[in-house]
């Protein structure tokens, strides 16, 4: 793939060629070229991974022993819509200035929020560290993105993003168990501090061959700060709370509240979207919001899986941890699967599987929750939703690169995961809405919600297909046959 106007071929020291887009280059991502790269970028994954993972075991043990059982969904919901802002700025400043400062700058926010929630002494304070973190947790992934599309050929981008779904493959396996034992057994706060030590030399790994290829990850400086997007993402976060919030009201203040949330969160997310995403406009607006729906859909159900299967069937944490490794193992393996089908699926076919898949699955875990099926039913039916992510979210990030001028593949990566992190948001705070009119301890009306969301994502999967006259630009960008490869205008 072109890249700055030369190809890679053309800017590569000739003592370590690159092999031509339409070839996968031996070694594939671990090729020389690049073999530091890749392991750099696959174990800050895997950090993150394991960050996740083992918070989502931990926190009915954190929220239990920090008297904070009010805000368990806020403690989920905070570091998605507080990543926004992270996304943004980190966008923003990878289109100005390359992915690399952008990069060092969230590495060391994500360490200063695990800090702050690792010593919390209250429940709030524990929020607020996840707050601090998730925003630079999100923003560590738009660098990510782009580094994607700077360095490696388009022969092998599916290939690193399934690399990225595989890196979640051993925090899945260990991360549920491990955090479980260390929460019973010892002290949950090494859920958060005992990540920290291995974040150093991940990003050791990534900064030395990155320096190297510094002409293929520069940025543009004539690309604005927008402080107008950075604005309504501080909005669109803060509604995204307020829905979360709105659970702690009286009648009728919660539903008023819930309403007018959702309403300026729909209205602020619009200028960080491309034109059309809320209007789900085939190709890339529509590939955005399908993310975002899906991602509300999976990460909206998972965080009560363990929580039921500790409260209503006594698991000890550990073992309930555990359907999050059958998750794990599954995305990772339906990930490298779709990786192998590729091109002999198109996108829009793999989304289409994916999503159905996720109906179905979800679906089942709103009937185990219903008819009170035993424990194994949902370490059956959670695989299934993982195999149906790790399907189809490669995918949604090779499509919207293939589509994207250079000079907006940092806002189109944030926008990918803007969407992410806003439809998981808006999903949980729905989700602690509707329990909090429930029953305690139901479960189902918040899996109700979140296998409503995942039939919505069956009904928009086919609109992620191009649209009509597609084709790919001279300069590597993807556009409507006779159009320009201009960059598009922020907003719906």
């Amino acid at each position: 793939m072109p890249v700055g106007g030369r190809r890679l071929d053309q800017v590569t020291d000739r003592s370590t060629p690159v092999p031509s887009d339409d070839a996968v280059p031996a070694g594939g991502v671990f090729a020389k070229s690049w073999r530091w790269l890749s392991l750099g970028m696959f174990a800050l994954i895997f950090l993150a991974a394991f960050e996740v993972l083992a918070v989502t075991t931990a926190m009915p043990i954190i929220a239990a022993d920090l008297d904070g059982e009010g805000l368990y969904a806020l403690a989920f919901s905070v570091p998605l819509a507080a990543g926004v802002v992270g996304m943004v700025v980190a966008g923003n400043w990878s289109d100005r200035s390359g992915p690399l400062p952008p990069l060092l700058a969230a590495g060391g926010l994500f360490v200063v929020g695990l800090v702050i929630a690792g010593l919390a002494p209250s429940m709030p304070v524990l929020v607020l560290g996840r707050l601090v973190h998730g925003i630079g947790g999100a923003a560590v992934i738009v660098p990510l993105y782009v580094i994607v599309a700077r360095v490696y050929p388009e022969s092998v981008r599916a290939r690193v993003f399934a690399g990225f779904a595989a890196a979640w493959v051993i925090p899945s396996i260990v991360g549920p168990t491990v955090a479980g034992y260390v929460a019973e057994h010892l002290d949950w706060r090494w859920v958060f501090l005992g990540v920290i030590a291995l974040v150093l030399p991940a990003a050791l790994m990534m900064l030395a061959p990155l320096l190297r290829v510094l002409d293929r990850v520069q940025g543009d400086p004539s690309v604005p700060w927008s402080a107008g997007r950075v604005a309504w993402s501080v909005l669109a976060a803060g509604a995204a709370l307020g829905i979360s919030l709105a659970a702690e009201f009286d009648e009728p203040w919660r539903w008023i509240i819930a309403v007018l949330s959702i309403a300026v969160a729909v209205v602020a997310v619009r200028p960080l979207l491309p034109p059309g995403a809320l209007r789900a406009v085939r190709g890339i607006p529509a590939t955005v919001l399908m993310r975002a729906v899906v991602a509300g859909a999976f990460f909206g159900a998972e965080i009560y899986l363990p929580k039921m299967l500790i409260e209503r069937y006594d698991l000890p944490a550990g073992l309930a941890g555990a359907v999050l490794t059958g998750a794990g193992l599954s995305w990772a393996a339906a990930s490298w699967l779709q990786g192998r089908l590729d091109p002999r699926l198109s996108h829009t076919e793999v989304v289409r599987i994916g999503a159905l898949t996720l109906a179905i699955a979800l679906v089942g875990v709103l009937a185990i929750a219903l008819f009170g099926w035993p424990p194994a039913a949902v370490f059956v039916v959670w695989t299934l939703a993982g195999a149906a992510m790790g399907f189809m979210y490669p995918r949604f990030s090779v499509a919207v690169l293939e589509q994207s001028p250079q000079s907006v593949q940092g806002f189109n990566s944030a926008a990918l995961t803007i969407g992410e992190s806003l439809g998981g948001a808006v999903a949980l705070a729905v989700t602690a809405l509707v329990a909090s009119v429930a029953s305690a301890g139901a479960f189902a009306p918040e899996f109700a919600v979140t296998a409503a969301i995942a039939v919505v994502g069956v009904l928009l999967a086919s609109r992620v297909r191009p649209p009509d006259g597609w084709r790919r630009s001279a300069q590597g960008a993807s556009t409507p046959a006779g159009e320009s490869a201009a960059a598009p205008t922020p907003g719906d």
